[in-house]
């Protein structure tokens, strides 16, 4: 064989290694790529207890019980399915009945025990300072209206 059969051998090798451990890695992470599971796809999966993943939803209305002090149990569900939710320790500032949630932390059968959450704002948010000098100056704007209308079309 020539110098540049051998080299050309060699170069094919290379990238067929190269092919098979970049397959071997997007098949490894084909399901860690998600940023969140819903709790319809948690019933969908039937995944094994002490398995580490996130659930994103909406905290249903009425389901959370704050017990002594920083302990807090909730309900996370969306259209298809709904997963308890025991969390100790500080809650974002945002989290409330009705709002999208994102908790990480460990499947213990029936319930899921975070370690953290996270409170999603719509598109909509704005800090209460900047909101509160909107208002002093006269320009807030609420769904479009300008402060001091009623909505009604000008003269």
């Amino acid at each position: 064989m020539t110098r540049k059969g051998r080299r050309l051998t060699l170069i094919s090798c290379a990238l067929a290694v190269v092919a098979i451990a970049v397959g071997l890695g997007l098949y490894a992470m084909r399901d860690g790529v998600v940023f969140f599971v819903t709790p319809g796809e948690l019933a969908a999966k039937n995944l094994p207890p002490n398995t580490r993943l996130r659930i994103g939803g909406l905290v249903k209305p009425g389901s959370v019980n704050r017990t002594d002090g920083r302990n807090v149990d909730f309900v996370i569900a969306d259209t298809l399915g709904e997963v308890k939710v025991s969390y100790t320790g500080l809650l974002p500032d945002l989290f409330r009945e009705g709002q999208g949630v994102v908790a990480e932390g460990l499947l213990a059968g029936a319930q899921f025990k975070a370690d953290s959450v996270l409170a999603k704002h719509d598109e909509n948010y704005m800090p209460r300072e900047l909101a509160d000098s909107l208002k002093k100056q006269g320009v807030w704007q609420h769904n479009g209206e300008a402060a001091g209308t009623s909505g009604a079309p000008a003269k």
